[in-house]
């Protein structure tokens, strides 16, 4: 293994949810959405009651626009106007060597983490997707206090608008996580800084971090050379002496790659039979792990001995060059104490392939088939869900090889270019897996990575270019979730959307109660109607930050009315709708008002988006429109009874404007409000306020009436 190898390998390692009360519930479960690519959201009758007792996280990057004013570089665009650059690396439209490049352009653009809106929306579309908590990424040992600071305003003034938003928690570095957890309990648990959003597991906030990496060492003998294999009735050990207090001892212990393994590890004063200090029965070690014996109280200066007894299975210590046996001893520290019983420890595993390796360890990313992941009694607790991993022939590897297993792998098989379909073949089945496992937390990667380093090494496999990018690469060799400009779109979100509900089941929609409706502006006769579709408040766009680099700036005031909750009655030859927003709606006379579309057919290849009808498209009174060719063109104008009075508007279509005739009927619809009209389906997403949210429709099941 040369060093490339190793560096590139170490580089790519860097990288109970139930409702809460007194939050406003929008019922986002029960809306209905039609990807881009024709396929629809998983419903109740489909999946099933929710389960109170299933989780879902999502891995979360912080660190767009915190690596440089450089850029932003996107690998697609390069490699279109230089389809050779992979094999170039002077070629000029390369960044800066190491620089992030990313894969591709969000629906956001190139933002920054502190992107108010972006983070409004990201909060948002994640709690409607129904992910519970999103997991920062700060194994690189940086902790990007500015954008989980900035992620924490914007939730935590969700939150006081009565919005569910996630939690959060953080994956820290898989060997050396002491100076990030150390950072993150001091600059944010401890001051008590946005505790609502802390995510909590078995009573205590959560971090992915190996607890007994945490404590400084005042004695480290390190260099495994030699491992040596305790037998039956023998015992291992070392003498030590010290000079300060100290808190724990440890030997690294070897299980030979065996699973399963125990011992006991007994600390005593002086020699080999000296006074027991303190004794531990270690269970289920894992390979090459740092057992320690863990004290209650500091032992004093002088001389020790740490012994290894009682094994069941392999396990033994390593010696170094001059046969030393590997030991760590960690001194008394009442900080680390405190941090040791503030979280919850879960330790992160970084392999993709080899399952768990101890109990508390959680995966973040594996390969098809995934693990199951144990609690600290050795019941499954969790399982990861990729959209695609950076593994190469059984082995961890960088995206930009053509191997590696992307978006469209599936079945243990790498597609050719014209298999590739970007419908998530890989998450797919990962999905599944996971649904079979069925652990209480699914932890998803991931929502928003974007970027990875540039490298300028040939990868050591065949195939490899001479410029390499390990976590990213490009549209099919990347694993965000998060709709993209272009190319697939939102359809990965509508497919979390549905596997989620697959994996926490769904409300069902409840019938439409209808009453009579007169269009008078008054409203009262709206009461008892039901069910109430609601909309997540406070959020009309509203958008002015800067984006990647020094020169992106964005900005969107295209919101004007918060839409937030609406009806749907019908009688015999009419169906009644009625719109609520925030304050009293306001109106330009030369522009549209708010517009009411409508799905009358349940057929997304009919109309524009699967709209059949628009109402209020046109200004100077309120119109019925039909649908033209399935593009955002509008024909036959019909006049529609309307009222608007105050923060609430009303208006009824005659069902034969519709084609509908008396009877049952399903119709989905969704109300818009912009200065701008849309275009496409992004717009939903990027300008004014969708009631429901981006692509989702209310279903209004009407009876009898």
């Amino acid at each position: 293994m040369n060093k490339l190898f190793v560096a590139l390998l170490a580089l790519a390692l860097a990288v109970p949810a139930a409702a809460e009360e007194g939050f406003r519930d929008v019922f986002s479960d029960t809306w209905v959405a039609v990807d881009g690519l024709g396929r629809p959201t998983a419903t109740a009758a489909e999946v099933g009651p929710p389960r109170k007792d299933r989780t879902v996280a999502a891995f979360y990057f912080l660190w767009l626009g915190r690596s440089g004013e450089d850029g932003p570089f996107d690998i697609s665009k390069i490699l279109k106007a230089s389809p050779n650059a992979m094999n170039e690396p002077e070629n000029p439209l390369w960044g800066p060597k190491h620089y992030p490049h990313h894969w591709g352009e969000s629906i956001f653009g190139y933002y920054r983490n502190d992107d108010p809106a972006v983070l409004r929306k990201h909060a948002q579309m994640l709690s409607d997707a129904g992910v519970d908590a999103v997991f920062f990424d700060v194994t690189n040992q940086l902790t990007y206090p500015q954008s989980w600071k900035a992620l924490g305003k914007t939730f935590d003034e969700m939150r006081a608008q009565g919005l569910k938003v996630p939690q959060m928690a953080f994956l820290t570095p898989f060997w050396q996580p002491r100076k990030v957890v150390k950072e993150l309990y001091e600059q944010l648990y401890k001051p008590g800084l946005h505790p609502d959003l802390w995510f909590r597991w078995k009573g205590k906030p959560l971090i992915l971090a190996d607890p007994d990496l945490l404590r400084d060492d005042v004695l480290k003998r390190e260099g495994t050379t030699t491992a040596v294999r305790l037998e039956p009735g023998k015992t291992l050990g070392t003498a030590f002496a010290v000079d300060a207090p100290f808190a724990a001892a440890s030997l690294c212990t070897p299980t030979f790659d065996a699973r399963g393994s125990s011992a006991t590890l007994t600390l005593r004063r002086g020699d080999a039979r000296g006074e027991v200090v303190a004794t531990r029965r270690l269970e289920h070690v894992r390979d090459n792990a740092w057992s320690a014996v863990v004290l209650d109280a500091p032992a004093p200066s002088g001389a020790y001995y740490l012994e290894l007894s009682d094994p069941k299975g392999p396990i033994g210590i390593w010696r170094n060059d001059a046969g030393e046996v590997n030991l760590r001893v960690n001194g008394w520290d009442e900080e680390t104490r405190r941090m040791l019983d503030f979280f919850t420890f879960r330790r992160p595993q970084p392999d993709y392939f080899k399952g768990p390796t101890a109990r508390a360890q959680w995966s973040w990313l594996e390969v098809h088939p995934q693990h199951p992941f144990p609690d600290e009694h050795g019941e499954t607790e969790q399982v990861s869900v990729g959209v695609a991993q950076n593994a190469v022939d059984g082995k961890l590897g960088v995206m930009s090889h053509p191997r590696a297993l992307g978006r469209s792998y599936a079945n243990g098989r790498v597609p050719t270019a014209d298999e590739i379909d970007y419908t998530g073949k890989n998450v797919v089945e990962q999905w599944r897996r996971a649904r079979e496992i069925d652990p209480p937390l699914v932890f998803v990667t991931g929502w928003n990575e974007w970027i990875a380093g540039r490298y300028d090494e040939t990868f050591p496999l065949e195939g490899s270019s001479r410029v390499t990018f390990v976590d990213q690469f490009d549209r099919e060799h990347s694993r965000d979730i998060e709709p993209m400009k272009g190319g697939h779109g939102d359809a990965f979100y509508y497919q979390l959307v549905s596997e989620v509900r697959k994996f926490k089941g769904a409300r069902p929609v409840p019938p439409v109660v209808s009453k009579p409706i007169a269009i008078d502006g008054r409203f009262d006769d709206w009461e008892g109607v039901g069910p109430e579709f609601r909309d997540t408040v406070g959020d009309p766009m509203d958008r002015d930050f800067p984006g990647w680099g020094r020169k992106l700036r964005y900005e969107d005031h295209t919101g004007r009315n918060d839409l937030t909750a609406a009806k749907v009655s019908r009688s015999a030859d009419r169906v009644a709708f009625l719109l609520q927003c925030a304050e009293a709606i306001e109106t330009i006379p030369e522009a549209p008002g708010p517009m009411l579309f409508l799905d009358v057919d349940s057929d997304p290849k009919t109309g524009w988006l699967g709209y059949d009808f628009v109402v209020g498209r046109t200004p100077g009174g309120a119109t019925i429109e039909r649908n033209v060719a399935n593009k955002y063109e509008w024909a036959d104008p019909k006049p529609v009874d309307a009222a608007v009075s105050g923060d609430r508007l009303e208006l009824t279509v005659p069902l034969a404007a519709l084609g509908l005739k008396p009877g049952a009927a399903t119709i989905d619809f969704k109300w818009f409000d912009a200065t701008v009209a849309p275009a496409d389906w992004p717009d939903f997403t990027l300008h004014g306020d969708a009631a429901p949210n981006d692509r989702f429709n209310y279903r209004a099941i009407l009876g009898d009436d």
